[in-house]
């Protein structure tokens, strides 16, 4: 019983920590934040979302607090660049 409640806050602590270091999408420059550099992603398939996904776990992964898509294109293979920014 206790592994199953320690397993329980562990979950629950990790998820908490994830949503505080997420990223959030802007569509202009966020006003009292500077740019902080580039990061890119690509895709094995056509889905945008999953793009997005991608370039906002690396954002994440950098220590932004948000970021620009400022690219993408492709077919059956996305790729795109967003500016991030701390």
């Amino acid at each position: 019983m206790k592994n199953l409640t320690k397993a329980f806050a562990v979950i629950a602590l990790t998820t908490a920590s994830f949503a505080t270091f997420a990223a959030t999408e802007v569509n202009s420059a966020p006003v009292g934040q500077q740019s902080a550099g580039m990061v890119s992603a690509s895709t094995n398939n056509s889905d945008l979302g999953t793009l997005q996904d991608k370039l906002a776990a690396k954002a994440a992964k950098e220590g932004a607090s948000s970021y620009r898509i400022i690219s993408a294109g492709g077919e059956n293979h996305m790729y795109g660049t967003a500016e991030i920014y701390k």
